[in-house]
């Protein structure tokens, strides 16, 4: 077996989230699948509900992680958040890294649904890549106000190398 590197960026960014063994997480916008494979290699009793609108994400997402979809702590699917139905009654932790969702467009109801299945304490941990200085104002601004308007308390964490920053939206 190949072994798969994870970039800086996203083991940055799970380790901020502080993954417990029984959360029950839904990743917004799965990729390639780094984050789901480092997620799901922190639970025990816990699942994680990943999404993409991409088939090609979705299929990397389940040949990367092939051991964690067999063994039933991963469900992938190709779905807009729009339209999911989350399949678990409440979530601990929602997780995005890369989705502009949040700040190129108005996304009211995506936030109220993830308000509606976020477990009181829970949150939602949105991240960019902030290799393009000039945006990164926007994206804190806009994903903080989109956060704030949907009933979240927002924390904004930056960090240098790898360049990242993080919109954090607390329960």
């Amino acid at each position: 077996m190949v072994l798969q590197t994870i970039p800086a960026r996203i083991r940055w960014s799970v380790d901020l989230m502080d993954v417990q063994p029984d959360d029950h997480v839904l990743e917004i916008g799965c990729g390639p699948g780094a984050g789901a494979e480092l997620i799901c290699s922190r639970l025990e009793t816990g699942k994680l509900f990943a999404i993409d609108r991409s088939e090609s994400g979705v299929d990397r997402t389940k040949r990367r992680c092939a051991r964690y979809v067999e063994s039933g702590r991963l469900t992938v699917r190709q779905i807009d958040l729009a339209t999911l139905r989350v399949p678990v009654k409440r979530l601990t932790k929602v997780y995005a890294f890369n989705v502009n969702l949040f700040w190129v467009r108005e996304c009211a109801d995506e936030v109220a649904l993830l308000h509606e299945r976020l477990l009181p304490g829970g949150k939602v941990f949105v991240y960019y890549e902030a290799t393009r200085a000039e945006d990164v104002p926007q994206m804190i601004e806009r994903t903080s106000a989109s956060l704030a308007a949907g009933g979240f308390r927002v924390q904004v964490v930056q960090r240098k190398v790898p360049a990242c920053v993080g919109v954090i939206g607390h329960r």
